[in-house]
């Protein structure tokens, strides 16, 4: 296992937005900082990145939300524009901090937030750090295995804690070692709650709509991508099974302020299983120090 700094005491609130219960923990001081989560089953601002919190608090005022339909937040989102309904929410948590600005860190499901937002809003983020983020080429290719492990988590016989271990151990990361039971275990409960197997966060979009929607979740068919200005730090594990890591070129390619860092031996999750490194260059890249 990787050894970070213990989380230090979090405060917690939960805001109120457009109507909506979003719930953050919070610590530290300095330039605010926003941790946004991915879409896997039972994933959780804190639990997705238990392993940075306490380092990056030495610097940095650190707010971690539950993602709508998420943790402790409100269930269910508007399925015709995930990605615009997240990025709207998040703006609005920022609205309620007080805050006009600040950095962004989003993986994966969290990545495509942090991203539709410095889209609509570019004013509104700092500098951005995107890991192994959703969205990008994915009207291009067929869906990875890991990406159709996830998105089939809740169809055919339902959630099971065999369906969750397989996708955590076998796709998101590289050596399955990483992982205690009790993580999957924790993630497990949170993935059965009533209200999200009611209304998972993340599906395929379907409908007659379903085409406009999946356009609208394609960064790469937006023409704003070419020149968003904002700084921006693209991480991405090399054996990444859910997100395709050439992803990381496209994004590179297409932004014009974009730095991309590859990570070797590294699945989907890379604040979790290269979490020293990950630390260090989110730190310097957010200070400007890189």
């Amino acid at each position: 296992m990787t050894s970070t700094t213990a989380p230090p005491e979090l405060r917690e609130t939960t805001y109120d937005v457009a109507g909506r219960k979003i719930f953050a923990a919070e610590t530290g001081d300095g330039p605010p900082v926003l941790l946004l989560h991915g879409g896997g089953p039972g994933a959780s601002g804190v639990s997705n990145y238990r392993r940075n919190i306490g380092e990056l608090a030495k610097e940095y005022r650190v707010i971690v939300p539950d993602l709508p339909g998420y943790g402790r937040s409100t269930k269910g989102i508007d399925s015709a524009d995930p990605f615009g309904f997240l990025a709207d929410h998040i703006r609005g948590l920022l609205d309620e901090l007080g805050l006009h600005k600040a950095h962004l860190v989003g993986n994966s499901y969290g990545g495509a937030c942090a991203l539709r937002l410095a889209l609509d809003t570019p004013d509104r983020v700092d500098r951005m750090v995107l890991m192994g983020p959703g969205g990008i080429g994915t009207t291009r290719a067929l869906p990875t295995p890991g990406l159709n492990s996830l998105l089939n988590y809740y169809t055919g016989q339902g959630p099971s804690r065999l369906k969750l271990e397989k996708f955590i151990r076998h796709y998101l990361v590289f050596n399955a070692a990483e992982i205690p039971d009790s993580a999957v275990d924790e993630r497990y409960r949170a993935s059965i709650d009533p209200e999200v197997v009611a209304s998972p966060p993340l599906q395929r979009p379907s409908g007659p709509n379903a085409l406009r929607t999946l356009w609208k979740m394609d960064f790469t068919r937006d023409a704003r991508l070419d020149r968003i200005p904002v700084p921006t730090l693209v991480l991405w594990g090399a054996n990444d099974k859910v997100n395709r890591p050439s992803g990381g070129r496209t994004l590179a390619a297409r932004m014009p302020n974009c730095d991309l860092y590859v990570a070797a031996n590294t699945g989907h999750w890379v604040q979790f299983e290269r979490a020293a490194l990950f630390n260090r260059i989110c730190a310097d890249f957010l200070a400007g120090r890189r």
